[in-house]
């Protein structure tokens, strides 16, 4: 029994040791040497074989066997030293009982050593020995009572590398059920994914009870924060600009995902054709203006809180498209962006920009007018200023007023521009030339002729706390409206500036140093011809 007693020390202080890295992957071959040293011990004892068979002995342990017996002492002592130190880092019950349990070993091997045989002194070591494996036994079943399952029993006692690998499949199970929760197409529940994984990692029961509770709130958390995020996605795209059935097309490819199929449907003619028990009516200015169904299912607050941004998105849709027509088309595309962006703008005051401004007027207007009908008069300068509007504006500018038959247009304002000059020119070309299109054949109508010029001017609103409007003072706009009255029909003229700007791509005609109307000192004046 003694010789038992010492392989088993050798065991225990083995079974406490940080083993090399490399040691997991010999596990097979250990167990099978383990199992064949276990076998070779059991034959040799039961088959009473030497050196067991020497019954000559008055002790069990004599001679040489004395010192291995000793050894075999500390070897248990170390053992319940180092678990113990395992214990105090992360207790267990079965670690405090094999503490016990080399303890008492360790009293065993006394007993065997200094015993005589057949006394009660010697039989001492066999209760010693079954108190240990009671004791192990008795804690293996108060936490088998804990957890409810013989699964991960001897966890406590493994070593930090194991602890690592278990931790490691344990992170693996539940990464797993993540992907598989992520994964729509797989349809499975969390449940039968929980079970799943605790079957295939070896979880206890209390384990998979809990990655089960886990796995529903994270269906349930995934589900809440699709259905959030597609609220915000709707609210993203109820932006200025969008047309109502672009805003309602998108909104519903949106929330498809985490909603489900939504149907919207507007009244048209006082009809609407969408109805049923999951319909949630969409209004405007407090008027039912149309419907979405919804699937049933989910939060009914969620459903409805859809409902309502569906139902703002519309408005300002169509409130956009309202200010499109009634706000935009009285002044310059980019003044009305520039106050949709920032209210402010709209306050009396200005700065002083450098811009382009750019004055065209017909000659002969007034000659047209007194002879011909009022009809007529307007359908001529709607043709014109038809096609010299999106001239300007296709060149970024932004037009100021249009007085009679003369307009004001003005570039590097609002919207700042680092080739204002050649803009303004290339507009004025091109007004040129579609204007020519239309007067061609109609000697009677006017023609247009352009002035611009470049330089400092105060920009901003001008006007009073109830009626205001966007303009730009200086003497560089009074030369622009001063070089139109010099050219002549069909022709633009510049200033110097403008043309310093523009040298290397017009090609112009140098009209001289030009004394205006209203100003001392002369202006320099070119007649453009055409842009490379």
């Amino acid at each position: 029994m003694a010789v038992g007693l010492i392989i088993g020390a050798a065991l225990a202080v083995l079974s406490s040791l940080r083993l090399p890295a490399g040691i997991p992957r010999w596990q097979s071959g250990l167990r099978v040497a383990l199992a064949l040293i276990l076998f070779a011990w059991m034959t040799v004892s039961l088959l009473d074989l030497p050196p067991l068979s020497r019954q000559t002995q008055v002790r069990e342990v004599e001679g040489v066997m004395v010192w291995p017996a000793l050894a075999a002492v500390v070897l248990y002592v170390v053992a319940a030293v180092r678990f113990y130190l395992l214990h105090r880092r992360a207790p267990s019950a079965v670690l405090i009982s094999v503490v016990t349990a080399f303890v008492l070993l360790a009293e065993a091997m006394v007993a065997v050593t200094l015993a005589d045989k057949w006394r009660m002194s010697w039989w001492e070591w066999h209760l010693i020995l079954t108190a240990a494996f009671l004791f192990v036994g008795y804690s293996a079943y108060v936490q088998y009572r804990r957890e409810g399952t013989a699964a991960g029993l001897f966890d406590g006692i493994a070593v930090a590398e194991t602890t690592r690998r278990v931790r490691a499949r344990y992170e693996a199970a539940l990464e797993e059920l993540v992907t598989a929760l992520q994964e729509s197409e797989r349809g499975e529940r969390p449940e039968r994914l929980a079970a799943r994984m605790a079957e295939r990692f070896g979880l206890t029961e209390k384990q998979a009870a809990v990655l089960d509770r886990a796995a529903a709130a994270l269906l349930a958390e995934r589900d809440l924060s699709g259905r959030l995020g597609a609220l915000v996605t709707v609210g993203e795209q109820a932006r200025v600009g969008a047309g109502e059935h672009e805003f309602l097309r998108a909104a519903a490819a949106a929330v498809a995902p985490s909603f489900g199929p939504v149907e919207i449907g507007l009244i048209s003619d006082g009809r609407l054709d969408l109805r049923g028990e999951d319909t949630l009516p969409l209004t405007v200015k407090g008027q039912v203006a149309g419907a979405v169904r919804i699937p049933s299912g989910g939060r009914a607050e969620l459903r409805a809180t859809l409902a309502n941004q569906l139902s703002i998105g519309l408005e300002n849709a169509r409130l956009y498209g309202q200010l499109s027509t009634l706000f935009r088309q009285y002044m310059s595309p980019d003044v009305a962006a520039a106050l949709l962006a920032d209210p402010d703008q709209a306050a009396l005051g200005g700065q002083l920009v450098d811009v382009t401004a750019l004055f065209a007027d017909l000659r002969g207007f007034t000659t047209f007018s007194e002879a011909h009908a009022p009809g007529d008069i307007v359908e001529m300068l709607n043709r014109y200023h038809g096609v010299a509007v999106p001239c300007i504006l296709d060149n970024g500018g932004t037009i100021v007023q249009f007085v009679g038959d003369a307009l004001l247009a003005l570039f590097n304002a609002p919207a700042r521009q680092a080739d204002h000059e050649l803009r303004a020119v290339r507009a004025a070309l091109e007004m040129q030339a579609a204007v020519r299109e239309i007067a061609e054949g109609r000697p009677d109508w006017p023609r247009f002729r352009v002035g611009a010029n470049t330089g400092p001017a105060l920009v901003g609103n001008i006007g009073s706390e109830l009626l205001r409007g966007f303009n730009a003072m200086g003497d560089a706009v009074n030369v622009a409206a001063r070089l139109q009255t010099i050219a002549e029909p069909g022709q633009v003229v510049i200033g110097g500036t403008t043309f310093d700007a523009v040298a290397g791509r017009a090609r112009a005609a140098f009209l001289g140093d030009l004394e205006v109307k209203g100003r001392r000192q002369t202006v320099r004046a070119y007649a453009v011809e055409a842009l490379s």
